[in-house]
């Protein structure tokens, strides 16, 4: 949209700058200015509005999100990692029950 709009005001101001090209000398000596000015002044507004269409446009460099942690839980009961996670972390495991004893006389389900 911007390019259009940019491309229009070119357009307007070269066409404003040829018309004015087209005053009599009076004119032209009473406003103190020659109509090779105007034409030079409509070129130079071109020129300038034409460079800044033409420039590149850069996208931005993706943005590198890093992925979040993953958390490994222990495993699902019964299964063989299970027993072997059970037995290396508590020293009370008893495989046959799946409970561990945390105080005397005090048993859990390990987890």
């Amino acid at each position: 949209m911007k390019k259009f709009a940019a491309t229009g005001l070119a357009v307007a101001i070269t066409t404003v700058a040829a018309l004015s090209t087209g005053a009599s000398e009076a004119q032209a000596k009473k406003w103190y200015w020659s109509p090779g000015a105007a034409a030079a002044g409509g070129f130079v507004a071109g020129a300038v509005i034409g460079s800044a269409l033409a420039a590149p446009r850069y996208a931005p460099p993706p943005a590198y999100v890093e992925p979040g942690p993953v958390y490994y839980g222990p495993p699902e009961p019964w299964t063989p990692a299970w027993y072997e996670y059970c037995s290396s972390k508590y020293r009370t495991f008893n495989p046959e029950t799946g409970y561990y004893f945390y105080r005397p006389g005090r048993a859990r389900f390990c987890q």
